[in-house]
């Protein structure tokens, strides 16, 4: 079922004043004979209905802006727009002055995410939230008949590499098949601009570093691999219309919001499978009694694995700016990362120095799936999209997310 937020018009009651009337001229009535009575209540109840039809038509009030195209405004769905990525790409669309549709289940995602948005851009028109699931193909195709969209960014998945190892099944499902869901219902409808929301996992452990977007896509874990499966059905689409794509590849994802207005908040029942920044705060915290490193024998220089970590503000201003370049018939598929490896233990280290705590490490085995050394080649997106990361100091990114956890103890709170 589709829950869809209510129009912001604000009304008198005009039916209070119709029933009112009606029952004045009733009282009026009362001395006349009894087959008088019911002709006269007969016909003023139907003269009533007819007020009260009039009053509440349709036609009587001012057309849904999400129902419309309306000329200069950009109408973005946004799948999973209640998630950690999400929410901060819609908070940069909004920015823009973009319209904004967010489609999210809330399996992963936080409603207080949405609500703080929905007070920073509380205008007719700008924001509107449907609670709905992918899955759920009859009321995908019921959200597209009803807004006119005129982009898709596509964000909407589970994201965690050791929890797909776990559950493949889910991971196929969610992100693979889903996603088959969005294309279908974007080609019954019209809708030809995709924001794709990729990932770095569909390359695997390649060879030869930096990766590029012609590097070999091996992935070694089902969500790389549904991701890869995703981008192949896109891709495979695309070369029979004249849809215009673009594929981001992005890296491991850090920070907040600059402005302190949008965090990370994952279930706590996910910390096991979540994001090292997430884990290292809860460390700070005291949530957790210590970070626990997962491999510390791979073939890099201290031993720990080595990514690139990229701030989520940089990373939302490469949707906006694939956004802005997509062309119809073309695919772009581009790598978003700073083009810096850092391990592990670099990474704890900036940790600690951001939360000014002493933070307690435990090493542990390898995490099933994981791979050693994994950071980016940019160089295609800033030659074509003119995109370049800002937010390339690791502490500093951790410095402005811990500020925001340490002001949202309980995240988003409950709702």
């Amino acid at each position: 079922m589709v829950h869809k937020g209510s129009g912001n018009g604000l009304f008198h009651n005009p039916s209070s004043l119709a029933l009112t009337s009606c029952m004045d001229f009733l009282d009026s009535r009362r001395k006349s004979n009894s087959a008088g009575k019911v002709i006269a209540v007969a016909f003023f109840i139907a003269v009533c209905i007819v007020m009260l039809k009039q009053v509440y038509s349709p036609s009587y009030t001012s057309p849904d802006m999400f129902s419309q195209h309306e000329l200069g405004v950009t109408h973005v769905l946004v799948t999973g727009g209640a998630g950690y990525i999400g929410s901060h790409a819609a908070l940069r669309l909004l920015k823009d002055s973009y319209r904004v549709t967010i489609v999210d289940n809330l399996s992963r995602g936080n409603l207080g995410a949405v609500k703080v948005l929905q007070e920073l851009f509380p205008e007719p028109g700008r924001l509107q939230f449907i609670y709905a699931d992918l899955g759920d193909a009859k009321a995908v195709n019921k959200i597209f008949a009803e807004n006119a969209f005129d982009a898709v960014m596509h964000f909407a998945a589970v994201a965690y590499v050791g929890e797909s190892t776990i559950e493949p099944l889910r991971y196929y499902h969610n992100i693979t098949s889903n996603t088959l869901v969005v294309l279908e219902a974007m080609a019954a409808h019209n809708v030809k601009t995709l924001i794709y929301s990729s990932t770095c996992a569909t390359y695997g452990e390649p060879i030869k570093m930096p990766i590029r977007e012609e590097t070999p896509q091996l992935p070694i874990n089902p969500y790389g691999k549904a991701k890869k499966m995703a981008e192949d059905i896109i891709i495979d689409f695309s070369n029979t219309t004249d849809m215009a794509v673009m594929i981001l590849r992005y890296f491991n994802v850090i920070g907040s919001d600059p402005e302190g207005r949008l965090g990370e908040a994952p279930r706590p029942e996910l910390r096991e499978h979540g994001r090292i920044s997430g884990a290292c705060f809860d460390a700070a915290r005291g949530i957790i009694p210590g970070l626990k490193v997962k491999g510390t024998d791979y073939k890099t220089a201290d031993g720990t694995c080595v990514r690139d970590y990229i701030d989520v503000t940089d990373l939302v201003d490469a949707h906006v700016k694939a956004l802005a370049h997509a062309k119809p018939r073309k695919v772009g598929i581009y790598n978003v990362g700073t083009g810096k490896g850092r391990s592990v233990k670099e990474f704890v280290d900036a940790c600690k120095k951001a939360t000014g705590v002493d933070i307690k490490v435990e090493y542990l085995d390898r995490r099933p799936g994981d791979y050693a050394e994994v950071f980016s080649d940019p160089s295609k997106i800033k030659q074509e999209l003119s995109w370049t990361a800002q937010y390339t100091d690791l502490q500093k990114s951790l410095q402005v997310a811990w500020k925001w956890q340490k002001s949202h103890l309980n995240g988003y709170g409950h709702g």
